[in-house]
């Protein structure tokens, strides 16, 4: 499914869904000029080439009292193959990281750290210091956000 080829109506529904995951496939077929059948088809190729990975909820980190957002770039003593997967799997368990990337430059992660307040920021780094692997921590709190899960720019190609 790798060659599925997409137009500008599957972009569209794409983008659509994006946006907002709960629309009908009515309001999504009125949306690209579609009959609601053919719509659901294009949907469910969609669905089934992998494009469309999974719906979600998104939640008000606010109401649920998850106020801190840090950036923690980290980097690890050794990059044998088992220490690097012993500690990827680690991040995965991790219900505070929400997003790690592996990088290039001075720090091997990037992640992406939401707590209640600096007190569950200290528990986590008390955590996570205890995995051996890690030789350099680096945080940095973000002070506001300016644009957050933004969609994937679809239209734009």
């Amino acid at each position: 499914m790798r060659n599925l080829k997409i137009d500008r109506i599957d972009r569209m529904l794409l983008d659509a869904l994006q946006q907002n995951a709960r629309l009908t496939t009515a309001e999504l077929a009125e949306l690209v000029n579609l009959s609601p059948s053919p719509c659901a088809r294009r949907i469910r190729r969609l669905e089934q080439a992998g494009l469309i990975a999974r719906y979600r909820a998104e939640l008000d980190r606010t109401l649920l009292g998850l106020t801190l957002t840090l950036f923690v770039q980290v980097r690890l003593d050794s990059h044998q193959p088992q220490q690097v997967e012993k500690f990827e799997h680690a991040v995965r368990n991790m219900p505070e990281i929400i997003q790690c990337y592996s990088t290039s430059g001075r720090f091997d992660y990037l992640l992406q750290v939401i707590t209640s307040d600096m007190n569950g920021f200290e528990r986590w780094v008390r955590e996570f210091r205890q995995l051996s692997d890690v030789s350099v921590l680096d945080s940095s709190l973000a002070i506001r956000t300016i644009k957050e899960n933004g969609t994937l720019p679809l239209l734009a190609q």
